[in-house]
């Protein structure tokens, strides 16, 4: 976009409406706290620039660009007109100097993805392109941008390191054990960069109904006559606090080899984001800057991660986090608990709750 279509109160005019820009952001300033203090963390280690260079040669990259280049159409003024609109003006809010090529790949799935790691590129399915309106469209690309900006490819990279190397070692128990750990925790910080990219996508568009309906869309399908937002969130609410200790279990299993949370956890979350304090600060200008992400402290964005999680377990109405809360409040009769929690955690306690247990010498 041009520099006429700028404005110096800090907003650019766009399509139907003015946004509020962010010059200098940090990615500190929408990333979820996990999500934070792993990269933080990652960028403080020694040696980590030269580590960084020998994971990047893991990834075919020359070979994607090629790929895209020759198979894919890319986004420019004369293709696909209003994507180079949205992805300049993302990047323009962001304050991304260098704008990220970006390419229209045919396939009915609807899917969008940001790899490489010196130079990052977008690319999104035609599915995803015949699926989303303008505004939920620009959610996505500002999804995209966020994950650039957040440099979130190294989680990509260090995942498939990992994952080829557990490969190589499964002859070793131990080994193939501990690297499939450290695996779990990359997918878990994965999920998390998922919620920060989809924060970024709602800086850039500052449109909340529009972030809601294309994470429904995703889910199910292009039916917005026959989709309601808060049905969908009281979906996410249903699969927190429903079921009982065995449903807790299950949902862990099923969410540990994804890379992306739920549909309508994404949803409640970024509507949860969108009404904090955090959010509001953006968007009236108080934010971390780039330039003070060196002096970013480990332990600090740690403290916070852990802050986060531990007031999620509190606050929680998932049968297994209210255990989790009642064990380290030391809760009487906890035996009973637990045994009725796999036929019925949250059912009234029988009259034949178990005694307490004698105390230790």
């Amino acid at each position: 976009m041009s520099d006429d279509g700028r404005q110096n109160n800090g907003s650019e005019n766009v399509p139907s409406r003015q946004r509020k820009r962010f010059p200098g952001i940090s990615s500190r300033a929408y990333e979820h706290p996990a999500d934070r203090s792993a990269l933080v963390a990652l960028r403080k280690l020694s040696g980590f620039d030269t580590v960084f260079k020998a994971l990047s040669g893991l990834l075919p990259e020359r070979s994607l660009r090629l790929l895209f280049l020759s198979d894919s159409v890319r986004v420019s003024d004369q293709q696909f007109t209003h994507l180079n609109d949205m992805l300049r003006d993302a990047c323009y809010i962001l304050d991304l100097e260098k704008v990220p090529p970006m390419y229209v790949n045919q396939d009915p799935q609807p899917n969008a993805m940001c790899i490489g790691l010196d130079e990052p590129i977008i690319v999104v399915t035609t599915g995803l392109v015949e699926l989303l309106d303008e505004e939920e469209m620009r959610a996505v690309v500002g999804h995209e941008v966020g994950h650039a900006l957040s440099g979130h490819a190294l989680y990509r990279t260090i995942l498939l390191f990992l994952t080829n190397l557990a490969v190589r070692v499964a002859w070793i128990p131990l080994g193939s054990i501990a690297i499939m750990a450290i695996v779990t925790a990359l997918r878990e910080w994965f999920r998390k960069s998922e919620l920060s990219a989809d924060r970024a996508g709602l800086l850039v568009g500052q449109d909340l109904k529009a972030s809601m309906r294309g994470l429904m869309k995703l889910a199910g399908g292009n039916h917005l006559h026959e989709m309601n937002v808060d049905a969908f969130l009281k979906q996410a609410e249903e699969y927190e606090a429903g079921g009982d200790l065995r449903d807790s279990v299950l949902k862990i299993l099923n969410v540990l080899p994804r890379s992306h949370p739920f549909a309508t956890v994404r949803a409640a979350e970024l509507k949860k984001w969108a009404g904090s304090r955090d959010h509001q600060r953006i968007m009236d200008g108080h934010y971390p800057r780039r330039d003070e992400d060196k002096d970013a402290s480990v332990s600090d964005s740690f403290r916070e991660s852990a802050s986060h999680y531990a007031t999620n377990i509190k606050t929680s109405k998932d049968p297994l986090m209210k255990l989790v809360t009642d064990i380290a409040g030391g809760a009487g009769g906890l035996g009973g608990r637990v045994r009725r929690g796999f036929d019925g955690f949250t059912s009234t306690p029988p009259n034949d709750e178990e005694p307490p247990a004698e105390s230790a010498p």
